[in-house]
C-alpha cells in the first residue's frame, strides 16, 4: 500500500539502541491517519522484534507505574504510545555491560505529539501520568512472564530522576521495589 512512503523518521536516542520514532502525520478535514507499526519500515531502522503482546493501561493523573523489566529469557523489547492524556516516560539502561549502565533517559510522550519510543531488552521502564484518563499502549516481543518480573524503585536515589510531581500515587508493589543495586537483574 504505502511501499514507496517512509511512514515514519526514527533517531537514535542517548542510550544505545534506544529509538524515538516520529510517524509522518496524513490530515485533512476527516481528521487524521498515520501508522503506528510497519515491520517493514522498523527492520530497516534495526527493529526486528517479533511483538506477541498488546498491553493498554489507563492512569489519572500523577500515577507513576514502574520502573518494570523482564529477566532473561522472558525479556521483553517494547514500542510505547499514548493515545490520550500525556506522560514522562523514563527508561533505565540495567544492561551491566553498557557504558550507560545506571543512566536513564526521559521524555514527554503525549496524544498530541504521536511519538513513540522502541525500547528493547535490557531496559526498565516506566512513567508518570501528567493528565487524567492517560491511556499508555505498548507491544510486547515476549509474553508475560510472573517468574520474570522484576523492577526498580522509581524513587532510587542512585538513579536521580527528576519525577515533576510532589505527591505521586504509586502502587503497593511499585512501592517496595528494590533499588537497582538490590533488583534482580539478569541482563549481562
Amino acid at each position: 500500500m504505502h511501499t514507496n512512503l517512509v511512514m515514519a523518521q526514527f533517531k537514535k536516542l542517548p542510550l544505545a539502541g534506544l529509538l524515538l520514532i516520529t510517524p509522518k502525520i496524513f490530515t485533512d478535514s476527516r481528521g487524521h491517519f498515520f501508522e503506528s507499526f510497519n515491520a517493514k519500515e522498523a527492520a530497516l531502522d534495526g527493529v526486528d522484534e517479533v511483538f506477541v503482546q498488546d498491553n493498554e493501561s489507563v492512569s489519572s493523573k500523577h500515577v507513576i507505574r514502574g520502573l518494570h523489566f523482564q529477566n532473561p529469557p522472558f525479556g521483553q523489547a517494547k514500542l510505547i504510545r499514548v493515545v490520550n492524556g500525556a506522560v514522562l516516560d523514563v527508561v533505565v539502561d540495567i544492561r551491566k555491560s553498557s557504558a550507560t549502565y545506571g543512566k536513564h533517559f526521559a521524555i514527554e510522550l503525549n496524544a498530541a505529539n504521536k511519538l513513540m519510543l522502541y525500547i528493547p531488552q535490557g531496559f526498565a521502564h516506566g512513567f508518570l501520568s501528567l493528565t487524567d484518563d492517560t491511556v499508555f499502549q505498548y507491544k510486547c516481543s515476549n509474553y508475560w512472564h510472573k517468574e520474570a518480573e522484576s523492577g526498580i524503585n522509581y524513587a532510587d536515589s542512585k538513579l536521580n530522576i527528576q519525577w515533576p510531581v510532589a505527591k505521586p500515587i504509586v502502587s503497593e508493589k511499585d512501592l517496595i521495589l528494590p533499588c537497582i543495586l538490590n533488583t534482580v537483574n539478569l541482563f549481562k
